[in-house]
C-alpha cells in the first residue's frame, strides 16, 4: 500500500461548497491508468486530477484528468483546481505570477492575480450543427426552437454543443430529459441576464454522456462559449457568468480577453487536505 498526499478543492468560489468540487492526488507517478480510474470512479466527483513529475521541460507539473467514465485531455476547472493545489503544496513556478501545465492537449499556461488564476483558453474547433441534428437535443431540454439564437459544435478537447439562448431565466429553467442527452451529446447553455447586474450570463453544462448530468461549474465549457461568443461580437471582452445556481452552487467564471487570447479564472479554496492510501 503506497500513501500520496491528497486535497479536495472547490473551484470557481472564494466560499467553500459554492463551487466545483475536483479531487486532487499529488506525487501520483506510481499510480498506473487502472488505479487513477478506480479512484475517479470511487469519488464520483466529476473530475479527479493526479499531479505528476513533467515530460515536458517548460512545464510546472504533469496532470491526468479523469470523469468517473474516462480520462479527459483538457478540462477547465480541473485545471485551476490542480494548480491551486500544487501552489499550496509548495509548488514553485519556474516563472513568478505563472504557472506552465502540461497535460493531454499539451501545454497550458495560468495567470496568478493575487488568490485568483486564470488559464488560457485552448484553441477551439467549431463547426455548425444541422437543424435535424439540432431538434432531438432541443426535445430533450424542452426547448422551443425560437428560444435558440445560435448553436454551434465547440471543441477545445472535450467536446460541447453550444446553445445560446434568448434569457439566463430560460437557461434556468431547464429541466432536460438526462436519458434522451445520454444518447445525444454533451451540452452546454449560455443566457444573458439583465443588464446592471453582477453577472452578465447564466450557464449550465449537461453531460450525461460521460455520467455527469448536470456539472456544476465548468471551465472548458466557459471556455469554448466566451472564445465562440467574443468572436462574434454576442458578448463583450470582459464579463462574468454564474453557474450552478439551480445545483445551489454559485460558481463565478471571470471572462477577459487579452490581446486575442481568451482568459479564464476563478477562485479556488481547499476543503479537505489529507492521505490517500492505494
Amino acid at each position: 500500500m503506497t500513501r500520496f498526499a491528497f486535497a479536495q478543492v472547490d473551484v470557481f468560489t472564494d466560499v467553500a461548497l459554492k463551487g466545483n468540487p475536483l479531487a486532487v492526488v499529488h506525487g501520483a507517478d506510481a499510480l498506473d491508468d487502472a488505479q487513477m480510474q478506480a479512484f475517479a470512479r470511487w469519488t464520483n466527483l466529476s473530475e479527479t486530477t493526479f499531479l505528476l513529475q513533467p515530460t515536458d521541460p517548460l512545464a510546472d507539473y504533469r496532470v491526468r484528468i479523469f470523469t468517473p467514465g474516462g480520462e479527459l485531455p483538457f478540462a477547465g476547472h480541473p485545471t485551476l483546481g490542480s494548480c491551486h493545489a500544487w501552489l499550496e503544496a509548495g509548488g514553485v513556478p519556474k516563472t513568478p505570477g505563472a504557472v506552465v501545465q502540461q497535460c493531454g492537449v499539451g501545454r497550458v499556461d495560468i495567470r496568478l492575480d493575487g488568490e485568483r488564476a486564470a488559464f488560457a483558453a485552448p484553441p477551439l474547433r467549431r463547426e455548425p450543427i444541422a437543424e435535424a441534428g439540432l431538434l432531438p437535443v432541443l426535445a430533450a431540454l424542452g426547448l422551443r426552437r425560437e428560444q435558440v439564437r445560435q448553436a454551434q459544435w465547440l471543441d477545445n478537447g472535450p467536446r460541447w454543443l453550444g446553445l445560446l439562448l434568448d434569457a439566463a431565466d430560460t437557461v434556468l429553467a431547464l429541466e432536460p430529459d438526462h436519458a434522451a442527452l445520454k444518447s445525444l451529446a454533451k451540452v452546454g447553455v449560455i443566457g444573458p441576464h439583465a443588464a446592471g447586474g453582477p453577472c452578465q450570463f447564466e450557464v449550465r453544462g449537461f453531460a450525461a454522456p460521460i455520467g455527469i448530468p448536470e456539472d456544476p461549474v465548468t471551465g472548458s465549457l466557459n471556455a469554448s462559449l466566451a472564445q465562440w461568443l467574443i468572436g462574434a461580437g454576442v458578448a463583450p471582452a470582459r464579463y462574468v457568468a454564474a453557474q450552478g445556481t439551480r445545483l445551489g452552487r454559485a460558481g463565478r467564471v471571470h471572462i477577459a480577453q487579452v490581446d486575442g487570447q481568451v482568459w479564464v479564472g476563478g477562485h479556488s479554496v481547499s476543503c479537505i487536505r489529507g492521505e490517500l492510501a492505494l
